[in-house]
């Protein structure tokens, strides 16, 4: 009762002082309830005693102490419960972690969580947006909660709290450097691959944290033992820096903009409980920044308007002088798509600023986007960003360059366009030249990090022969967008005069520029954007230029990374002529003026891949399959075959270029100053993964499918026939031909007894294992007469072993 009356005179004092409205009066109502929290600390030690003199403090989003090899967070109780964004990256990473598809920068977790105060602990808890109630006063709200319980990822005990106990104080040493799994830069395929055992806690530490206004930056130092380490296997162990960002989430997450398949963006996905569909709704929304107009009646009247927060990218102050124009250049080429969006100087790029002119700047701040330039002998470039999962807001990105990045836009730019362009013929190419590569690949990396993923169909959106003619590629570059992967002009050849050779912006990039970032007037939800983003989409429907094709589509032959032109065959026939013309002048550019053989050797290596990108393009003519994304209110299929005669024409093309030896590329000039042996297995394994890949389960499962669905059609029976009899024809049968024919009794032998799980059908209830069985009985056949005919002794002894191959296969024993 006593309790009840003390709660009652509260209440009291409580309503005669909100009568009150001077700001004095409203800080004294709060002074009761920090005595109450001073009085109930009193149990935890004194906050001099946990933070002592000796600590080094770092003030920030929270205030962080280092003392000794300790390290506490200061966590304002205003900012418990709030969402906050936590990416986990390989900052350093050992030699061929991952097998080439890691590298510095590699996001390897993001996850959204809070820090939330019970009893005595401050938890750690993870959040997910993945499943929502969007309408928060839907009754099935609750029920989203309590059947997405939020799991903790650590558990801390409280040390103190400051003076004013507007403050927790946790301990974060021991969180920190532990392997906790949820954070950790390996993930469970590494770990096993690598046969890891456990973090050595003694070659592990915490090498630093930094506090910023709206994010934590700590860097850990790990290493793991592990059996079977992907580098330096004598020390038994892999060693990794990891780098874990916390970043504090807008208060009011942006509107978010409904994406639509048929323009390329990158998305966060959400399914909504609260939906009036007869379902959980799936919602996807585009990832972009926060663009708005300083002034919208102006912007709504058409005017170019600034944004109230434009994009900006600092240079790394690592980044040599001489490249500095280009990186800018790079940048601020989307400054013209962003004016047809309808927003003037929206990205700009800085030099960073020097420690007089900005003491506390630095690039790991969450309110500085970096180009960084990184010393490194990895030949790569990545435009990773960091986006809110509530909203797709882009909140920072870090555009990454690394220094060897330039030699394989040298490399490239000679094999494939040397034969065309004579100023690539040289190992020193010019500093524009090479100027201008860069500064399409920056603006590239920026394109990903503004939102746009690969649109690999804007290659396709031009026809061959315009690739020859000077003033059209002087206009249009060598594809309708600049995210393309379409990286130089190889179809020009010599004598074509003022050729583009290198990529530019595009139409594309305009026009998904517009789409995504343009500001609706008084569409305030997402639904109310809808009816004007379709509009503009349809306005350029059937229009090649603006069309999207993804990455994924590797059935697709309109959407093939790095090929350019609207026909495969012709495009290929042209790349490879002009291959010839280099192969054959490789010696004179290289080794010749170097007096060594190091770079002819490199050349030549990556001639054999340029040949077999090439060669590719053409494969994924069989069995192809085109991908028109579009709506029901839309004319057509989304899928149509490619047709008959296409299919047939390529399959010879692949038959004259790859079965029949291309002698041209064993050159005795290049391979017998490059290697002692092994020439007829570098031919073999590019001529052997071209045959595997035409004779796949997918490939062969899309030509039944076929049958289903049309008249005239290149059935799969059609393709075992005309490989077999691409490479058993009568031709010359040397060294090279024995190992295809050998690859292709292998591949058979696969097609009959591997299981085919990953495909989309039942190999063994499909027409596969018959085909192939009929293939291997008719070869037999065709082997008994070679082998009786043949003129000499090697190739008897070849016939009489595919022979026995295909015995064991038909009649296992």
């Amino acid at each position: 009762m006593k309790k009840y009356f003390l709660l009652g005179s509260f209440a009291i004092i409580t309503l005669f002082l909100s009568s009150c409205k001077t700001s004095q009066e409203v800080v004294n109502k709060k002074e009761p309830n920090t005595e109450k929290s001073s009085k109930k600390n009193q149990k935890f030690k004194p906050y001099s005693e946990v933070i002592t003199d000796e600590a080094i403090t770092d003030d920030g989003l929270f205030k962080t102490h280092q003392i000794d090899e300790e390290y506490f967070y200061e966590i304002p109780q205003e900012l418990l419960e709030k969402d906050m964004l936590w990416v986990t990256r390989i900052a350093q990473i050992p030699n061929n972690l991952g097998g080439g598809y890691l590298n510095a920068g590699s996001k390897t977790n993001q996850q959204v969580v809070s820090w939330e105060r019970f009893q005595d602990k401050v938890l750690l808890k993870v959040k997910s947006y993945d499943e929502v109630a969007l309408d928060e006063s839907a009754a099935i709200n609750n029920s989203v909660k309590v059947n997405n319980y939020e799991p903790i990822m650590y558990a801390f005990d409280i040390k103190t709290f400051n003076a004013d106990s507007t403050a927790v104080v946790i301990d974060v040493s021991k969180f920190l450097s532990s392997d906790v799994p949820s954070i950790s830069g390996l993930n469970s395929r590494l770990r096993s691959q690598y046969k890891v055992r456990n973090l050595d806690s003694s070659r592990s530490f915490i090498n630093s944290v930094k506090s910023f206004p709206k994010n934590i930056e700590v860097k850990q130092d790990f290493t793991f033992n592990a059996a079977q380490p992907p580098s330096n296997g004598s020390v038994g162990s892999i060693s990794l820096q990891v780098n874990q960002s916390m970043i504090l989430l807008p208060e009011n997450p942006m509107q978010p903009r409904l994406y639509d398949p048929r323009v390329g963006f990158f998305t966060v996905g959400q399914i909504d409980y609260s939906s009036k569909e007869l379902k959980a709704d799936e919602k996807r929304y585009i990832r972009r920044w926060r663009l708005e107009p300083k002034d919208p009646e102006a912007y709504a009247r058409g005017e170019l308007v600034e944004p109230v927060k434009p994009i900006v990218y600092y240079l790394d102050p690592g980044t040599p002088e001489n490249l500095k124009k280009y990186i800018k250049q790079g940048i601020e080429d989307w400054q013209k798509p962003f004016e047809t969006a309808g927003f003037k100087n929206a990205i700009i790029a800085k030099d960073a600023p020097s420690k007089e002119e900005d003491p506390e700047f630095s690039p790991e701040d969450i309110r500085y986007s970096v180009v960084r330039y990184v010393a490194s002998t990895t030949r790569n470039a990545v435009g990773p960003s960091v986006s809110d999962p509530r909203s797709g807001e882009i909140i920072e990105s870090d555009i990454i360059w690394y220094h060897n990045h330039l030699r394989s836009y040298r490399n490239r730019y000679l094999l494939e366009t040397g034969a065309a362009n004579p100023n690539a013929r040289t190992l020193d190419t010019d500093s524009e030249e090479i100027g201008e590569m860069m500064r399409q690949v920056i603006a590239h990396e920026v394109g990903h990090a503004l939102g746009f993923p690969h649109n690999m169909a804007a290659s396709y959106a031009y026809d061959v022969e315009d690739y020859r003619n000077g003033d059209f590629t002087q206009k249009n570059g060598i594809a309708a967008s600049l995210m393309d992967y379409a990286r130089y002009n190889y179809i020009a050849q010599p004598g074509d005069e003022n050729i583009r050779f290198v990529r530019q912006m595009g139409p594309y990039d305009h026009y998904a520029t517009n789409w995504g970032y343009r500001v609706i007037p008084n569409a305030n939800t997402p639904e109310a954007e809808t009816e004007t983003l379709n509009s503009w989409i349809m306005e350029k429907a059937g229009d090649p230029k603006y069309k999207f094709g993804r990455q994924s589509s590797r059935f697709d032959p309109q959407s093939q990374t790095e090929a350019i032109g609207n026909d495969p065959i012709k495009a290929s026939t042209y790349g490879i002529k002009n291959l010839k013309y280099v192969a054959k002048n490789l010696p004179q550019w290289t080794s010749q003026q170097t007096d060594n053989y190091d770079d002819l050797q490199e050349l030549y290596g990556e001639m054999l891949g340029v040949w077999s990108r090439y060669v590719g393009h053409v494969v994924t003519n069989v069995g192809g399959v085109n991908e028109d994304l579009k709506k029901p209110t839309q004319a057509g299929t989304v899928y149509s075959t490619v047709d008959k005669k296409t299919q047939k024409e390529s399959v010879q093309w692949i038959k004259e270029n790859v079965f029949d030896t291309p002698e041209w590329l064993i050159d005795r000039n290049i391979v017998k100053n490059i290697s002692p042996d092994a020439y007829f297995e570098r031919l073999r394994s590019v001529q052997v993964r071209h045959l595997n890949n035409l004779l796949s389960f997918d490939r062969i499962g899309r030509l039944i499918n076929a049958e289903t669905t049309e008249t005239d059609y290149y059935s799969a029976l059609n393709l075992m026939d005309d490989v077999q009899s691409a490479i058993f024809t009568n031709a010359k049968v040397d060294v090279y031909k024995r190992n295809l024919q050998r690859a292709y009794v292998e591949r058979l032998e696969y097609l009959m007894n591997e299981d085919s799980r990953f495909s989309n059908y039942n190999k063994d209830q499909s027409d596969v294992q018959a085909l192939v069985r009929g293939e291997l009985k008719s070869l037999q056949s065709t082997l008994r007469t070679k082998r009786n005919r043949a003129g000499n002794k090697v190739n008897r002894y070849h016939y009489e072993d595919l022979l026995a191959r295909i015995d064991l296969i038909v009649n296992p024993r």
